[in-house]
Order: structure tokens, then C-alpha cells, then sequence
């Protein structure tokens, strides 16, 4: 971690920044992106640069960084921490292609934002030098900032044969957007589809994911251990982080108010004063440490693999912890919003947003329940069916 940058400061920087946040949370989620205000104070307490390399001038931190600065954003606005941890861990991602690749990146811009949709949406076509690309890629977190993406496809040979499945690196610049992200919740993620045709991609601008998902990554070896963290948990353990946020800005929230409000029918002038949401309160509460502990847990574990190199059989546990982790957040909002009453889901009641941010975030790919359980029990059981390459 840089000397001058410790976790800590980078943490505050990011508390400073909650302020700001809840103010601008409304207007984020009515027009559907993070204020430009709000992007460019991500920038400049480092939130972006979380990731990427000293050697361009990032603070390459780890894992458990990322996940606390992103936890502490997600307690002023869900979607500006996940726009945050999006462009910061596909920073990283970046970093994993070829040398040429990142100075491609990084070398002509430290500030460069990188985002990404891992699934195989397009395809590529072998032409001279590299590749031809074309496809379609949803979901993109982030996209109208971003300056560089990194996209998936699958990779054809002369006859049509598929060979490989990769992510691409393609400019910005090269690429449409749509606006197709009209959701529930995370509206300010701007999460809009990617469109590109005929795109040329160069050779060193190729990652394989199955050899990703092996660690093997085509980069130069350097004393640079953040980049050899195991790919599919640092991809899917950092998206707990904006949760733990949402939970414990919801769990505040029905606190404060229970101090002061009524409970309706019922003799309690406070509801504080009440067994029934004493009990909720103190079950939700428990469901986010619960929570928080199995992220950190797997995050720390994570961070220690980075130097060497993490077996199956752990990669499926943390898949399955991260799963468990959003779930149980998913709950406990659940739980405060049933003590707080239907007053929540008023229009300018800050918890009807987090529950609709927090339910649509829980339902990333990358953090689906059963999918989880499923690889983690498998391997318990000594079953080694493949069900996914993100584990």
C-alpha cells in the first residue's frame, strides 16, 4: 500500500463524502446516474484509483480497502458506492491483460475508469493482429464515465469454431450507449448497454477467462501481489461491500426514529419502547454483523491468497459467503422496514430507496444464493462438476 496513503485516510476520505451523497441520492435516482458533482468527488478522494498500480500512479491497496471504502459510501448512496467499487475493481481487472495492454490504459491516463460486463455477449473474429468484435453488453455499471471497458466474448477461429471465451478491452470512445437501465432500484448506476460493431481489438488486449479463473493472468511478473488476487473472488466479494453500507445506513435510520415515533394501535408512545421492535431491531442488527463478518472473513482471505494462490475448494466458499453475506442484508432491511412501518415507503423516506437499491443489487449474478450453495456443496460433497467460471 502507498506509504503516504494509508487504508485509514483513504477510509475518512470516504466518510467525508456521506454528506454529499444522501444529499444528492434523490436526484441521482430520479434521473438515473450519479451527478457529475458526485463522480468527480469519487475522483478525488481516490476512490477510482483504489486499484490500480503505483507505477501509474494508483494507490494499489487490497481487497479489504476497497470493500470498507465502498461500505462507507454505500451508507450515504447505494449507487454512487456501487459506480465507486464497479470502476475501481475493473481498474484491476485491467491490469491483469498484457504490459502493452495497460499502458494502453493507464500509461497516457492515470484517471483512466474502466468498467465491464463479464458475460460473453459478443463475439470475436480472428483478423490480423487480433480480433473483429461485435456485440452487445448489458448491465454496464457506470458506463457513461467510464473511458475504457472491458467486455466479454466468445472468440471464434477461421471456421466459425468457438476457442475461447475472453474479455476485451475496447475505448470507450468505440462504443454506443444505450439507455436501457430502467430499474427499481440502482437507478443512479446508469448501468446502460454497451453496443459496439466491427470493433478491432489488438491481440495483447485479450484475456481468457478460463485461464483467468486458474490465475493465470498474461502479465509481466512484478512485485505487485494486489494482481495476483484469485479472479473470481475479488470480481464477486467486492459487490458485498456497497450492501454492508446499505444495511447499516437502514439499520440508523429505524433507530433514530424509534426514539420518537409511535407505535400505531397500541398503548407505546415510543417505538423503542416496544418488545416486538426491540426484537426486529436486534435481529436485523445481528443479520448485518452477521454479514459483515462472513465479507470480511473472505475478503481477508482473499488478500492473504494474493501472494500465492487460492484452491478450488476455498474459491467456492467465498462464492457461497458472498451470496449468504447480500442475502442476509437483504433480510435485515426487510426486517427494519416491517418495524419501521408503511410511513418508509414514502417518497421522500430515504429507506424505500435503500430497500429497492439493496433488492436489485442482491440480484447481481455474481451473488445469486443458489448458485453459491451449489458450488461450495458440491465441493464439500467431492463433486467436481464446473457449474461456473466466476468461482
Amino acid at each position: 500500500m502507498n506509504a503516504g496513503e494509508p487504508r485509514e485516510e483513504l477510509v475518512a476520505r470516504a466518510a467525508e463524502l456521506r454528506p454529499l451523497l444522501r444529499e444528492s441520492a434523490v436526484r441521482g435516482d430520479a434521473e438515473r446516474m450519479v451527478s457529475k458533482e458526485v463522480v468527480d468527488a469519487l475522483a478525488d478522494a481516490g476512490v477510482f484509483r483504489l486499484l490500480t498500480p503505483r507505477r501509474f500512479g494508483g494507490y494499489e491497496t487490497d481487497l479489504r480497502t476497497l470493500t470498507e471504502v465502498s461500505e462507507v459510501l454505500g451508507e450515504g448512496d447505494g449507487s454512487a458506492a456501487w459506480v465507486g467499487m464497479i470502476i475501481s475493481v475493473t481498474n484491476w481487472l485491467a491490469c491483469l491483460f498484457p504490459d502493452q495492454a495497460q499502458e494502453d490504459v493507464f500509461g497516457a491516463d492515470p484517471d483512466a475508469r474502466v468498467t465491464g460486463v463479464a458475460a460473453p455477449t459478443g463475439v470475436g473474429e480472428r483478423v490480423p493482429g487480433g480480433w473483429r468484435v461485435t456485440g452487445r453488453w448489458s448491465y454496464n455499471s457506470g458506463a457513461p464515465f467510464a473511458t475504457w471497458a472491458a467486455v466479454g466474448a466468445l472468440l471464434k477461429d477461421e471456421t466459425g469454431e468457438v476457442k475461447d471465451q475472453a474479455l476485451v478491452l475496447i475505448p470507450a470512445s468505440e462504443l454506443a450507449i444505450e439507455d436501457t437501465w430502467h430499474t427499481a432500484g440502482m437507478r443512479g448506476t446508469a448501468s446502460n448497454t454497451l453496443v459496439g460493431r466491427d470493433v478491432f481489438v489488438p491481440e495483447h488486449r485479450v484475456l481468457s477467462v478460463p485461464a483467468a479463473a486458474e490465475g493465470a493472468y498474461p502479465r509481466s511478473d512484478r512485485e505487485e501481489a494486489l494482481y495476483g488476487a484469485a479472479f473470481g473472488p475479488m470480481l464477486l466479494l467486492c459487490l458485498v461491500g456497497p450492501l454492508l453500507g446499505l444495511g447499516k445506513a437502514a439499520l440508523e435510520a429505524v433507530v433514530e426514529a424509534a426514539g420518537s415515533k409511535p407505535l400505531a394501535f397500541t398503548v407505546h408512545g415510543r417505538q423503542a419502547d416496544s418488545v416486538g421492535i426491540q426484537t426486529q431491531v436486534a435481529q436485523a442488527a445481528l443479520q448485518l454483523e452477521t454479514a459483515r463478518l462472513l465479507t470480511y472473513q473472505a475478503v481477508d482471505e482473499v488478500d492473504r491468497g494474493a501472494a500465492g494462490r487460492l484452491d478450488y475448494a476455498t474459491r467456492t466458499h467465498i462464492r457461497a459467503r458472498a451470496g449468504y453475506a447480500a442475502q442476509q442484508v437483504v433480510e435485515a432491511i426487510s426486517t427494519l422496514l416491517n418495524a419501521r412501518g408503511s410511513s418508509a415507503f414514502a417518497d421522500d423516506s430515504p429507506l424505500q430507496r435503500i430497500w429497492r437499491d439493496a433488492n436489485t443489487a442482491a440480484r447481481h449474478a455474481g451473488l445469486v444464493p443458489a448458485v453459491g450453495l451449489e458450488v461450495y456443496g458440491k465441493s464439500l460433497l467431492g463433486i467436481h462438476d464446473r457449474v461456473s467460471l466466476m468461482v
